[in-house]
């Protein structure tokens, strides 16, 4: 268990900002309640990119269900390595990040990083606040565009904490129910402590039906800067593990259009 006293990892200096500076790509942390749509927003965001001949890098944080599986087939990847090699480590470095990275045969613009199946958080040597931070500093050398899919429970969670202290900007989902808006409410509890960026954050309603009151949910959030609708077309290739799949139905396009209005807003393409 992480302490959240003073001078743990949710403790940091707030990073000194440019007047004027406009920033186009850098390091994107997508976080939110449960069953928000985390990895989804994160692979898709990181398959628009990749369309756009972009190289990104996606990272996928959860070690207790990896999320690697979850996206495309095995037989889809040029190889598998583990996130776990990387933050066992005793130094986390540039080219053994590069080493661990695996690549889509046929997406050639997008490297993930994640653990594979089978795999859990005591599979490796634990690691600690350094490791992390390393790894998010090797990855801004390698590629100009990185998201990071951070898991739900930043207490028990380093590398998502990291993640989300360290990012250039944030994705807060939640979904249009109390519970979502609720937990988000507690967890932030931890990053406020830390005088965690504000001003990175955007603040998005997640799978938004036409019965739902998205006036309701900025009222208890604040200002909300995005809002994902739902899509079944989508539900369906999470199910199937197919994230990477283009959505070609008409009823998704308004997700799509939303996605492109968050990559442009956050990374200026």
């Amino acid at each position: 268990m992480i302490s959240f006293k003073k001078n743990t990892i949710f403790s940091r200096e707030p990073a000194e900002k440019k007047e004027d500076e406009v920033f186009h790509g850098g390091v994107l942390a997508v976080w939110g309640s449960p069953g928000s749509g985390k990895t989804t927003v994160a692979v898709k965001l990181a398959k628009h990119l990749a369309d756009k001949k972009k190289n990104v890098v996606l990272v996928l944080c959860d070690m207790t269900a990896p999320m690697l599986p979850c996206i495309c087939s095995p037989s889809e990847l040029e190889c598998e390595k583990s996130l776990g090699s990387i933050l066992s480590a005793t130094h986390v470095t540039e080219p053994l990040v590069k080493y661990n990275m695996i690549t889509h045969k046929k997406m050639a613009y997008l490297t993930m990083i994640g653990m594979l199946k089978g795999e859990n958080e005591y599979t490796y040597a634990s690691y600690s606040k350094v490791q992390a931070q390393e790894l998010i500093e090797a990855l801004r050398k390698i590629a100009p565009f990185v998201i990071i899919d951070c898991g739900s429970y930043i207490a028990n969670d380093i590398l998502s904490a990291v993640s989300l202290l360290e990012c250039d900007s944030a994705l807060r989902l939640a979904n249009c129910d109390l519970k979502s808006i609720s937990y988000l409410s507690s967890q932030l509890q931890l990053l406020q402590n830390s005088k965690w960026d504000t001003d990175k954050q955007y603040k998005v309603a997640s799978n938004v039906k036409p019965n739902h009151s998205v006036d309701h949910m900025a009222g208890a959030m604040g200002s909300v800067s995005f809002q994902l609708p739902y899509s079944e077309e989508l539900e369906e290739q999470y199910l199937s593990g197919n994230l990477l799949a283009d959505m070609t139905l008409k009823n998704s396009r308004p997700f799509r259009k939303e996605i492109e209005k968050i990559a442009k807003e956050v990374f200026g393409c």
